[in-house]
C-alpha cells in the first residue's frame, strides 16, 4: 500500500490534464525552493551587470520612470521564477535601448515604449501559432552556438570597457581612462574579480574519474569540502553590496535626494508618430535579436544547464510577449529574457526559480519605498563592479560553446559569431550562418553521391 501511494502522487502530479489546486501549490513550491539560501541570492545577483547600466542610462537620458521599471521587472521576475523554476533572468530590450540613447530627441519614451509593445505582440503571436517552437526545431545547435559565443563575447568586451574607461551612460560614451587608485578605480575592480575567481573557480566541473588510491581519494574529499565551503561564501551578493557601501562613500550627500515613496504611474500617451517611429527603429532591429538570443538561446541553454527542466520555445516567446504587452503601457521599460543573464545567473550559483523571486522582491521593494530617486543612488555606484559582474557573465555565456566537437560544426559557429560581432547584428550572423550549414550539407550529400555513383560504376562488368 505504501508503494502505490508515492506512485499514484507521481502520475498525478506529472499529468497536465489534471491542473488540480494542489498540484499546482506543489510545482510552486518545488520551482521556488532553494536549493543552497546563500547560493540562491549569490546567483539573484548575476543579472545586474546587465540590468543596471542601461536601466539607469533611460532613467538618465530619456526620464525613464525608474520606480514603474522596479515594480514591473520586480513582478516579470517572481512569475517567471514560479511558471519555469529555473532563474529565468528580466532584461532590458538592448536593441530599443541603444535606439534611444543614440537617437536624440527624436525618440523618446512614447517610442520606446511603442516599440516594446509592437515587438511583444509579434512574439506573442509567434508563441501562440507555434511557429517560434518550428523556428526552434529548424535552427542547428551550432548556429545557436555561434549567437550565443557572439553574445558572451559582445558582453565580455562591454565588461572590459566599463573596468578600463570612466562610463558616461546618459550619452553611452565612454570617456578617458580610469585611474588606477579609487573608489571607483582599476585596483578595486581587479580586486573583485581576483576575489570571485577565487570563490567561484571556472564554474562547475564534471564529476573525476575515479582512482583505486586510498590517498587520492582522501585528497579529493578534502577537496571537495572546501569547494563546498567556498561555494556558500556569496561573492556576486558580497562585492554588490560593497558597491553600494562605496555609492554612499562617494557622494554622502545623496543621502538628501533620497525621496522615500513610489513614483506615480501614468498611462504612456501613444501618436501616431510615435507607433511609426517605435515600429520602424526600434522594433524592427529588435525583432531579431529577441528571436535568436532571448527565445531560441535561452531555451538551448536552459536545457543544457538544467536537465530536465526544458521548456519550449513556444513558452518563453509567450511570456517575453506578455510582460511588454502590460509594463509598457504604463511606462516600464521594454523586457525580454537573455542567455547572458541566464549565464550570469548559473554562474553564481542561481539553480532555481527563487533566486529571481528574491531579486524580483527586492526590486518591487525598492520600487515601491524609493522609486525614482534610487536612480541618483546608482548614479555614484562604482561602474567598475558592474563590469566585473557582466564580465563572468559573459564568459559563462561564450563557455556553453565547448561541447562543439566536428570541424564542421566550428566553422559554423565561428563564422556566425564573427559576423554578428564585426557586423554588430546577431541578425545578420544568423543568416550567414544558416548560409555556410546548408552548403555545407549541400557539399557533403554531393560528395556522398558522386561516391555511390563512382562504386556503382566500377561494380559494374
Amino acid at each position: 500500500m505504501e508503494s502505490q501511494n508515492p506512485q499514484t502522487s507521481e502520475n498525478l502530479d506529472s499529468n497536465p490534464t489534471s491542473p488540480s489546486p494542489a498540484n499546482l501549490v506543489h510545482k510552486v513550491k518545488s520551482n521556488l525552493v532553494f536549493q543552497s539560501k546563500w547560493a540562491e541570492l549569490n546567483g539573484a545577483m548575476g543579472d545586474l551587470g546587465t540590468y543596471i547600466p542601461i536601466v539607469l542610462a533611460l532613467t538618465l537620458a530619456k526620464d525613464l520612470n525608474l520606480g514603474t521599471t522596479l515594480i514591473f521587472t520586480g513582478v516579470y521576475n517572481m512569475v517567471t521564477g514560479v511558471i519555469y523554476g529555473v532563474p529565468m533572468p528580466v532584461q532590458p530590450m538592448k536593441s530599443i535601448a541603444a535606439v534611444a540613447i543614440s537617437d536624440g530627441p527624436d525618440f523618446n519614451i512614447p517610442e520606446i515604449m511603442a516599440a516594446g509593445i509592437c515587438t511583444g505582440a509579434i512574439l506573442l503571436v509567434l508563441g501562440a501559432t507555434g511557429l517560434m517552437q518550428l523556428v526552434y526545431k529548424l535552427i542547428p545547435l551550432s548556429v545557436v552556438r555561434g549567437i550565443q559565443l557572439s553574445q558572451g563575447l559582445a558582453f565580455a568586451m562591454t565588461a572590459v570597457k566599463y573596468i578600463r574607461k570612466v562610463q558616461d551612460f546618459s550619452k553611452s560614451k565612454s570617456k578617458e581612462n580610469r585611474h588606477w587608485v579609487g573608489l571607483d578605480g582599476l585596483i578595486l575592480a581587479i580586486v573583485c574579480a581576483c576575489f570571485i575567481i577565487v570563490i567561484n573557480g571556472a564554474g562547475e566541473e564534471r564529476k573525476e574519474r575515479e582512482t583505486g588510491n586510498v590517498d587520492d581519494e582522501e585528497r579529493n574529499m578534502r577537496s571537495k569540502r572546501i569547494k563546498k565551503t567556498m561555494a556558500n561564501i556569496p561573492s556576486a551578493f558580497i562585492v554588490f553590496l560593497s558597491g553600494v557601501v562605496l555609492a554612499f562613500i562617494r557622494k554622502p550627500a545623496v543621502v538628501k535626494d533620497i525621496k522615500f515613496g513610489p513614483s506615480s504611474m501614468e498611462v504612456v500617451q501613444f501618436t501616431s508618430h510615435a507607433w511609426k517611429q517605435g515600429f520602424i527603429k526600434g522594433t524592427i532591429p529588435q525583432l531579431p535579436l529577441s528571436i535568436l538570443n532571448s527565445v531560441i538561446a535561452v531555451c538551448k541553454l536552459s536545457s543544457d544547464l538544467f536537465p530536465g527542466k526544458e521548456f519550449s520555445a513556444t513558452a518563453v516567446s509567450i511570456t517575453v510577449g506578455l510582460m511588454n504587452l502590460v509594463g509598457c503601457w504604463f511606462g516600464a521599460m521594454p523586457c525580454c529574457h537573455g542567455a547572458g543573464g541566464l549565464a550570469g545567473q548559473y554562474k553564481f550559483g542561481g539553480r532555481s526559480g527563487g533566486s529571481v523571486a528574491i531579486l524580483g522582491a527586492a526590486k518591487m521593494a525598492l520600487g515601491l519605498v524609493l522609486g525614482t530617486s534610487l536612480a541618483r543612488i546608482l548614479d555614484w555606484f562604482p561602474v567598475g563592479i558592474l563590469g566585473v559582474l557582466l564580465l563572468f557573465a559573459g564568459i559563462e555565456l561564450a563557455m556553453t560553446c565547448r561541447d562543439m566537437n566536428s570541424k564542421g560544426e566550428c566553422f559554423v559557429m565561428l563564422i556566425c559569431t564573427t559576423v554578428s560581432l564585426v557586423g554588430s547584428s546577431a541578425a545578420l550572423g544568423f543568416v550567414c550562418g544558416m548560409v555556410v550549414h546548408v552548403l555545407l550539407k549541400l557539399r557533403n550529400y554531393s560528395s556522398r553521391d558522386q561516391s555511390g555513383c563512382t562504386v556503382f560504376i566500377n561494380g559494374t562488368p
